[in-house]
Formats: structure tokens, sequence, C-alpha cells
């Protein structure tokens, strides 16, 4: 009997559904992560591949992983990639600062005033890696302001203020218009 048993469970086992798209990747968003805090280590081995001045960019201490905030990149990069769209403020009109602080990464309530409200987030598209994400971010290509250059890199007194981070990677199914989309949240508790 045992051992029936435990050849109907293998055999149910072996013909579950492969898991279908969009599909979070945690090993490509601990990837970016890793990357992300060795150019924030060492930004000058990088300032010539990432196009930017060597003077506007100064070594900043590692960020520290936040589960929290990683399950708020992922639950906001599978919804562009589920919703297909690329923004942050989604479709409903909310901004991150609401989804992390609904994640229980409690903000400041000044940062929750206002639904649409994004202090801490950065998002990218259409890259095939972590790695290949963060670069994009940080070139800002399009970009004037290079404001995810700035977030991710810790450049001004705000952005230097952020010690917390957590990154979603998804892969998107045919029907999305970009193959991946990526949520990448630094922030502070309030």
């Amino acid at each position: 009997m045992r051992t029936l048993l435990i050849i109907f469970a293998t055999s149910a086992l072996l013909s579950a559904k492969p898991s279908v798209l969009p599909v979070v990747d945690q090993a490509e968003a601990r990837k970016a992560f890793e990357y992300l805090n060795q150019i924030r280590k060492q930004p000058m081995a990088y300032y010539q591949k990432l196009k930017f001045s060597p003077n506007q960019v100064v070594p900043r201490p590692a960020l520290i992983w936040n589960d929290t905030l990683a399950r708020a990149a992922e639950r906001k990069a599978m919804d562009m990639a589920r919703r297909n769209y690329t923004a942050h403020v989604d479709p409903d009109g909310l901004g991150m600062n609401h989804f992390v602080d609904q994640a229980g990464y409690k903000l400041d309530p000044w940062w929750l005033r206002t639904p649409a409200a994004n202090n801490f987030e950065s998002i990218a598209w259409g890259q095939a890696t972590g790695v290949a994400t963060i670069e994009w971010l940080i070139i800002d290509p399009g970009v004037e302001s290079k404001g995810h250059r700035k977030h991710l890199l810790g450049i001004g007194e705000w952005n230097a203020s952020l010690v917390d981070v957590g990154i979603g990677f998804v892969y998107a199914d045919a029907k999305a218009n970009y193959q991946t989309y990526t949520c990448v949240l630094i922030a502070k508790h309030k």
C-alpha cells in the first residue's frame, strides 16, 4: 500500500503543469542587488562603462536587502507584466509609497498623503538580466534628470539617506510588450 501511494504521489507531481509566465526570478533580483552594491562601493571602477562623471558619484555604504521591500517590488514587476504597462503609477492611480506601506514597510504618513506618490522606486523593462537592468537604470537613457541613476547610486542628500533595498525581476509571457519587468525599491522607514 505504501509503495502504491508513493508511486501515485510521484506520478501526480510529474504530471503537474510547469509554471506559466509571468514568473518572478529571485536569483536575478539577487544578482542585481549584489552588482548594485559593487558599483556603490567602487563607483570609479564603473564610471566609464556606465557613462557617469567620476566627479558625480562617491562611494556609498552597501544597501541592506529587505524582504518586505522585495515582496513589494516583485508585486509591482508582476503587475506591470500582467497588465502590460510601464509606469511608476499603476493603472488604478496608486504609486509605490502606497504598496510599500501596505506590504508592512511602514512609512512616514507624510509620504502617504497622495495615492500616486513614489519616493522609492526605479523601474525597468526589456532587460535580459538583473545586471543588465542595473546598468540600464544607471545609464538612464532618455531620462534628462538621471533620476534612476541618482536613486540607485545614492546621489544627493535624499537618495544618500535611503538604506534598504528590495528588487523584483519578472519574466513576462508572450502577450506582454517586454520580455522582463523590474522594480527596484530603495527606501527607509519613517
